[in-house]
């Protein structure tokens, strides 16, 4: 409920405001909300050629009418290239184009969603819910939630012991953890289906649901290999060195979202398996970071590289041999190892149909709220309060990236990237920007995409509690990206 409202006032506030801005002379068209693409210039105005200063229509009357356009004439040579100004002429008058648009208008959203998300989204999910497959019929999954069981019932006390959910949310945290993207949807997708056997509303989100949703959302990674890479193509000096301040922020961030799931749900934090869990846990990735802090850069960025993908395919080639191993086990359900790679594979394709729609809706919703000009007003004045506030300049012009990460996760990937070309990767802004981008999730689309996958409606307090991590994530990622830089 929560969110369809929420969804609600995007769309319609978004469209108001672009009315009113059209009205009031603020915008000369509103067809690139629309039909506009990410990066294409924005038509401001359009002039017959004898309105524009003589400077510029002395050189637009020099070049062929054939041509029709006058590559970037600067108007302030103070100004970004972004500003820059681009005079199209075409039957007797100009068009003035200046500055480009942030993201696909709302009909390339329809399309970019399914070429660039669903179809790739489909094809992980296939995979890897053919890999799931294997593991539910050779056993390696039962193996897995009797190991854990012990911890994750007292975090999930509705689910029974050994049941099937622990193993696939243990894998769905797993590859978050190894910030393997591409493994953890599919996991995550089928600890949310087990769940879903065990609710009794199925419109409505469970306890599990919603404690295993804020978890993942959290967004614990302890190997950001994406973020490093970004960093690197910017020329930093040290792609890793937001390595540390990415595994705290998001680490606490994680407690958070335990601590606060927890408190509404009751849960006995004093069990004595779940302090050792957690010790555990703590003790792993204390021991990785002192492994990690004492190798060089090379060192560092070859480890970074290497890990995940060495974890993903053992992860594979586990699931293959065990598999192979307890072949009798797919003989006695009369099906082979491949028959059943292919049967989960064809389950993971119409989970991928499904959440389909949810994603769609979501994503056009968040295109039109960033194209209105909306979201850049609302940032804006956030920044402006904070400045007033006496808050360093570096962490408000990183700002941008922390306001859209909830929303969309391109979005605030190319804010990031903005910002390490105008500040540089290896500025207070840069580096923020990247703790901004690993130690948190994109809300709105993962609550579309499990909730959507099993049909859930009433999310409950799912994401008023995930909305709250995303702030105490920013607040966090502030005061260690200040400590450390």
């Amino acid at each position: 409920m929560v969110l369809s409202r929420f969804w609600l006032v995007i769309f319609i506030s978004s469209i108001v405001f672009v009315v009113f801005s059209l009205f009031s002379g603020n915008s000369y068209t509103i067809d690139f909300i629309l039909n506009g693409k990410k990066d294409d210039p924005i038509l401001i105005s359009e002039k017959y050629l004898n309105q524009l200063p003589a400077f510029i229509k002395d050189s637009i009357e020099k070049a062929p009418e054939q041509t029709m356009v006058i590559d970037k004439i600067k108007t302030n040579p103070n100004k970004t290239k972004n500003l820059d100004t681009t005079y199209v002429y075409k039957n007797k008058t100009v068009k003035i184009y200046s500055g480009v648009q942030k993201s696909d208008g709302l009909l390339p959203t329809c399309k970019t969603t399914i070429l660039d998300l669903i179809i790739p989204l489909m094809a992980y999910l296939a995979f890897f819910c053919g890999l799931m497959e294997l593991l539910i019929i050779s056993g390696a999954s039962g193996k897995l939630a009797k190991l854990l069981s012990p911890v994750f019932v007292k975090v999930f006390p509705s689910i029974p012991e050994n049941h099937p959910s622990i193993s696939y949310m243990t894998l769905n945290f797993a590859a978050n953890f190894l910030g393997l993207d591409s493994a953890a949807t599919p996991f995550g997708l089928k600890a949310m289906e087990s769940l879903q056997e065990l609710n009794p509303e199925k419109d409505k989100a469970s306890d599990a649901q919603i404690m295993f949703l804020c978890l993942h959302a959290s967004g614990l990674t302890l190997i950001a290999t994406s973020i490093i890479g970004y960093r690197a193509a910017a020329n930093a000096s040290n792609p890793a060195d937001v390595m540390l301040p990415c595994i705290i922020t998001s680490f606490i961030g994680t407690i958070a979202a335990f601590l606060i799931v927890g408190i509404k749900q009751k849960i006995n934090f004093k069990s004595a398996s779940l302090v050792v869990g957690l010790v555990t846990l703590i003790a792993a990735i204390v021991g990785l970071l002192f492994y990690v802090n004492h190798l060089d850069l090379i060192g560092k960025n070859y480890f970074t590289s290497n890990l995940s993908a060495l974890i993903l395919v053992a992860i594979i080639a586990f699931t293959l041999i065990f598999s192979f191993i307890n072949e009798k086990k797919f003989s006695e359900l009369k099906t082979t190892v491949f028959d059943s790679f292919v049967v989960g594979a064809n389950n993971g394709v119409k989970t991928g149909v499904t959440i389909f729609p949810y994603v769609l809706g979501m994503l056009v919703a968040i295109s039109l709220f960033r194209n209105s000009g909306l979201f850049e007003i609302i940032s804006n004045w956030i920044a402006f309060i904070f400045s007033n506030m006496g808050v360093n300049k570096g962490i408000t012009d990183a700002l941008p990236v922390a306001i859209l990460r909830p929303f969309s996760s391109a979005g605030s990937r190319g804010f990031l990237i903005d910002s390490m070309n105008t500040f540089g990767a290896d500025s207070m802004t840069g580096r923020l920007s990247s703790i901004f981008q690993c130690s948190a999730e994109s809300t709105f689309y993962v609550i579309a995409v499990y909730f959507g996958s099993v049909k859930i409606k009433n999310t409950r307090y799912t994401l008023s509690t995930m909305l709250l991590v995303d702030l105490i994530c920013v607040v966090t990622a502030i005061l260690v990206a200040s400590w450390f830089f």
